[in-house]
């Protein structure tokens, strides 16, 4: 017996709660980011309602910060956001063939690390009813912890919004860290990501571009030449059930 819709997505909100509250708290220092450049609340908001992507997000609000053009935002938010792509590729092969389009055009709008992670890890097909219910405390995790972060980044003292604004980069250090720590060329490409950075912010010839021209460059060179230099093996998928629904208790 099928279960019913409500209950699959009340067992999607159940298991995204604690996506939730990971979100509320990385969020909470991209809006006290996105405060500091002179963004509102509700414009924070927004973006994050509608770009559920910490390295994009912070990557576009940088590029706000510094005036950039809106191809270059447009580009580097796409770059930074293209691994997701190759996620809802994959998702792609877990629907039921019959599954309506619409269904997977609002499941690629919201597929981020977890969410993913969250999707695969049931057998069979994936159930749209349970992922909505999923990303629908996810989504609204990340775009509130922005919001109260602008709010709180407008009342706190300067001191304290400075201090604060700090975990913005201890997001991106728990980002970078574990993959690194597995693969040694992960970690040697972080090292040359650092030093390339810097050296393209010093040298005159390329400090003179903006700084949205300069990370469009870095990514595709450093990027491109890992994927030709050490090309990641292709893994056999496993065998999927062809159930995906949960049976009711």
């Amino acid at each position: 017996m099928k279960t019913k819709a409500w209950r699959r997505f009340l067992w999607g909100m159940r298991d995204g709660m604690p996506i939730c509250t990971g979100y509320l708290a990385v969020s909470f220092s991209l809006g006290i980011f996105a405060g500091s450049i002179g963004m509102t609340a509700f414009q924070g908001f927004l973006a994050s309602l509608l770009n559920n992507a910490s390295a994009g997000e912070y990557a576009g609000f940088s590029l706000i910060a510094a005036d950039a053009a809106y191809v270059e935002l447009a580009l580097v938010t796409l770059i930074a956001n293209a691994r997701y792509l190759l996620m809802s590729t994959a998702l792609s092969q877990r629907f039921s063939p019959d599954t309506p389009f619409f269904h997977r055009l609002l499941i690629g709008f919201d597929v981020t690390d977890e969410l993913f992670g969250l999707a695969i890890s049931h057998p069979g097909y994936i159930d749209p009813v349970y992922m909505y219910g999923a990303f629908s405390v996810a989504l609204a995790g990340w775009s509130v912890g922005t919001a109260l972060g602008i709010v709180a980044g407008n009342i706190l003292p300067v001191r304290v919004v400075s201090a604060l604004s700090v975990a913005i980069y201890g997001m991106f250090i728990a980002i970078i860290i574990p993959p690194a720590r597995k693969d040694r060329v992960v970690a040697a490409l972080v090292v040359i990501s650092f030093a390339a950075s810097f050296a393209f912010a010093a040298v005159p010839l390329f400090s003179a571009l903006s700084e949205g021209t300069r990370t469009l460059i870095l990514t595709i060179v450093i990027s491109g030449g890992a994927a030709i230099l050490f090309p990641v093996k292709a893994e056999e998928p496993e065998a999927s059930g062809k159930g995906g629904e949960r049976d009711a208790s």
